[in-house]
């Protein structure tokens, strides 16, 4: 059976550091090969460098500054991003970032300076980008029109926007993953965006520890208290599953779909 690889998830957060090392053997038993773990703001960059060089064979590494923490930034937070990616050379890609106007009191003029920056950088050394956007697409298709974008193209995580967005979006490069939170039945205009997806700009991912799937998708689990768990990112095998009866497609079609179009993306070599 096809090996997976998860698109998106936070692997280095706090809330899975007592039972990192079993959930990494979970994710190794259940055929997942590889998986991007991606930075949000300066303080946990250095954490997600670490899992990557302490797990090289399946940890991807990826720094950002999300719009949730772009006011947390440093004065020199771009000098020590650009730093990282001229001594890791290659073996570092870009985000979680992009534009939020759906968080409180968004300051949309800051993001947006912040989320350029990081553009451009990942333009200059043609790296993957990992983008976030919340009811901010139009200002989002208006930047990546207007600046340059990576050649390789640029991955829309978790992506919850339009169907009638999904060529516009595909023609200036996008990718699109598919996250287990949006397999709920009331997600339906996801769903339809999803089958306008081009088959080769198609990924999944799981956002772990958080997007966790609704009941039936949630063959792993890692509760934090009686009323709460976390999103186990073993649970990409389930978003596969319930992403192939959305497309209506076999399960083994679209696992060497995403992985073909992940390692397509991703510089990565195949182990």
């Amino acid at each position: 059976m096809t090996t997976l690889c998860d698109a998106h998830n936070h692997l280095h957060d706090v809330r899975f550091l007592a039972e990192l090392p079993r959930i990494l053997s979970t994710m190794h038993d259940a055929g997942i090969t590889h998986c991007v773990v991606n930075g949000t703001c300066e303080g946990d960059w250095g954490h997600v460098m670490a899992l990557a060089r302490a797990n090289p064979r399946m940890i991807l590494p990826s720094i950002g500054l999300h719009p949730w923490k772009v006011s947390t930034r440093s004065d020199n937070w771009l000098e020590k991003m650009t730093s990282t990616v001229i001594r890791e050379s290659g073996r570092v890609f870009i985000g979680e970032c992009g534009l939020d106007r759906w968080m409180h009191k968004p300051n949309i003029e800051e993001q947006k300076k912040v989320f350029i920056s990081q553009l451009a950088l990942a333009s200059e050394y043609n790296l993957p980008i990992s983008i976030h956007c919340l009811k901010a697409w139009g200002t989002l298709l208006e930047i990546l029109k207007t600046h340059h974008r990576p050649q390789r193209g640029f991955l829309l995580h978790s992506y919850g926007g339009s169907p009638e967005l999904v060529p516009e979006l595909a023609a200036l490069g996008g990718y699109f993953s598919f996250s287990g939170y949006f397999l709920r039945e009331e997600k339906k205009k996801v769903h339809e965006a999803f089958r306008r997806i081009p088959p080769d700009r198609v990924m999944v991912e799981t956002d772990a520890p958080d997007m966790l799937p609704p009941e039936p998708y949630r063959k792993y689990s890692l509760a934090t208290s009686a009323t709460h768990s976390l999103n186990h990112p073993a649970n990409l095998l389930s978003v596969v599953e319930g992403l192939a009866k959305i497309l209506e497609i076999r399960e083994s079609h679209l696992r060497s779909l995403v992985s073909e179009n992940f390692h397509s993306f991703f510089p990565v070599e195949l182990s």
